[in-house]
């Protein structure tokens, strides 16, 4: 294994999609087989050797269990409430077309009223707003058809770039997404 040099942007998409894939919603057929890493790779734009370098992080670093290949959900948990908005910050930008993210898209967008829109920058996106730079630039791929991705990405922005109120409700989202089963 090679050095660890701390986490990467990259490894937080792979967690959650690793996590989100474990998951069920009611009503959905659900089988508990783990993702393959090339499907990891080919689902998220990411390649094959990126992806193993990834886990091998994310195992060092406590929140993925490499032997059954799972995430740690209330390590990744702990570190998406009270470290990333401090490891991986993110500042509103220019008024951009766009993806909508945080509070602009579901669910927050059902939650919480607000003027402020916040996008992925994408010359084919239908919404105007603030630019928020993903967390990697294959966000775009890992949400093609994929609306729970999605979903887990935009929280995580709001816990990125959200006011404290924004950040909480996001936290709660994300819990009932990852710990709940």
């Amino acid at each position: 294994m090679k050095k660890h040099n701390g986490m990467r942007p990259q490894d937080i998409v792979i967690l959650l999609k690793v996590a989100s894939h474990l998951k069920n919603r009611p009503g959905e057929l659900f089988f508990n087989a783990p993702l393959v890493k090339k499907d990891i790779a080919s689902e998220l734009g990411i390649s094959p050797a990126e992806v193993t370098e990834s886990l091998n992080r994310s195992s060092y670093a406590g929140l993925y269990d490499a032997t059954n290949k799972k995430v740690r959900s209330l390590a990744l948990m702990d570190f998406l409430q009270y470290g990333l908005k401090y490891v991986f910050p993110q500042q509103p930008g220019a008024l951009v077309r766009g993806i909508p993210t945080a509070h602009s898209a579901k669910p927050l967008s059902d939650l919480i009223s607000s003027n402020e829109v916040y996008v992925w920058p994408n010359a084919n996106g239908l919404a105007r707003g603030q630019a928020i730079e993903p967390l990697y630039h294959t966000v775009e791929t890992a949400i093609q058809n994929d609306e729970r991705m999605y979903e887990l990405l935009a929280l995580t922005d709001a816990v990125r770039v959200g006011k404290s109120r924004e950040a909480s409700i996001a936290i709660e989202e994300l819990k009932k997404r990852i710990l709940s089963n």
